[in-house]
């Protein structure tokens, strides 16, 4: 019973507070504002959390592209050590 009425207070306080949880305060009004400059303001905004999403997954696939090309080419040198013939070392 008071676990349905703790749901049942939180949903309304969730619903009543959704206005108020729209976005950062900038953001919201700058767009609200509807002049250029604010919807610029909230737009740069934007990008930039998208750049910061963004950056992780770049950086991690940066470093797992240059330890594969890595692998690669250590894989490429130690094969053709493997089937040069050997030299003599009186002829050096």
């Amino acid at each position: 019973m008071t676990r349905n009425l703790f749901v049942c207070v939180a949903v309304l306080l969730a619903l009543a507070l959704a206005g108020e949880a729209f976005g950062c305060p900038t953001c919201k009004d700058g767009v609200a504002a509807n002049d250029p400059e604010g919807v610029n303001l909230a737009r740069g905004y934007a990008y930039s959390i998208l750049i910061m999403l963004a950056m992780p997954f770049t950086l991690v696939g940066s470093f797992g592209t240059y330890v594969w090309l890595e692998m690669r080419r250590q894989k490429r040198e130690s094969e053709a050590a493997a089937a040069a013939p050997p030299q003599d070392p009186r002829i050096s």
